[in-house]
């Protein structure tokens, strides 16, 4: 029997990566079907004669993109063209920390800005930087950063459509060549060059992911009452509330709103909350199947 790591996923088959460096290509056995398990990238898995067989306890996982095993995403999110949306950021952060997931924040084309706009983007990057989460902006010396940040690890990169992955990508692995999303002046949004997801290994001991870009995320799976734990600055202070599971909205004597009214919160963040916590309270709760 051999052992391996799942690096791409297609129309049920799984490119296995093995230990000696070759690609192998695999099917699910037909009782994971039964079980309602599906394998995804980032797996590692037991395979034989071209049949996964088993799949070994995953550290964390994904259910979109699907993928398993992650240590660290980079969020990739334009200053313009898409334009850039704190609340679509803070959205992709949140998804992240209720998945266990450290984030790393790239914002690509700073230099499209106008000077009256980008003095109006570099508090709210600061602002991520003060929270902290680590910020890289457009540049090659960030590209840079980025590789060093990513070195040995097992990572993602992630965002909105058109704002730039594939030519992070590029940077960090110039054998990809991937396709340059065009941005759709229509639509205000890039369309979607990636279509599967793939690991590819990068550095020492390190994998690193495309997924296809996409502009919104299902949330649905995350519990209102436990969106202020994914809300990291949050923490900081809420355990100063007047009441245990406060949800930070109408109750007397918070702590979070006070921090808020003193700044010590941006708004911004507190206002993508209560907008979060509103649509999640109107939705019904769905769970995730064992």
């Amino acid at each position: 029997m051999q052992t391996g790591k799942i690096i791409k996923s297609i129309s049920g088959f799984y490119d296995v990566l093995t230990a000696e460096g070759k690609v192998e290509r695999t099917r699910a056995r037909g009782n994971f079907r039964k079980q309602k398990i599906k394998p995804v990238v980032g797996d590692h898995v037991e395979f034989e004669d071209g049949y996964i067989l088993a799949i070994k306890p995953r550290q964390n996982v994904l259910v979109r993109p699907p993928m398993a095993n992650l240590d660290l995403a980079i969020v990739v999110m334009s200053a313009v063209q898409p334009d850039f949306s704190t609340n679509l950021l803070d959205r992709y952060l949140v998804y992240l920390a209720a998945n266990n997931m450290e984030a790393l924040i790239y914002v690509s084309k700073i230099d499209l800005l106008s000077e009256q706009q980008l003095a109006q983007l570099m508090p709210l990057l600061q602002q991520y930087g003060e929270i902290g989460y680590r910020v890289y902006s457009h540049g090659t010396a960030d590209f840079s950063g980025i590789k060093e940040a990513a070195a040995g690890k097992t990572l993602m990169v992630m965002g909105q459509s058109g704002a730039g992955k594939s030519t992070l990508l590029n940077y960090l692995l110039p054998e990809l060549k991937l396709a340059t999303a065009e941005i759709s002046q229509s639509l205000n949004r890039g369309r979607h060059t990636t279509r599967t997801v793939t690991l590819y290994p990068i550095g020492v001991g390190g994998a690193i992911a495309d997924t296809p870009g996409f502009s919104s995320l299902d949330l649905s799976q995350i519990n209102s009452e436990d969106l202020g734990h994914y809300f990291i600055e949050f923490l900081d202070v809420s355990g100063q509330c007047r009441f245990r599971g406060c949800q930070h909205l109408r109750e007397p004597d918070c702590a979070v709103k006070a921090a808020v009214e003193t700044g010590t919160i941006a708004k911004f963040r507190y206002a993508d909350y209560v907008q979060l916590h509103d649509e999640l309270g109107n939705l019904r709760p769905t769970y995730r199947k064992s």
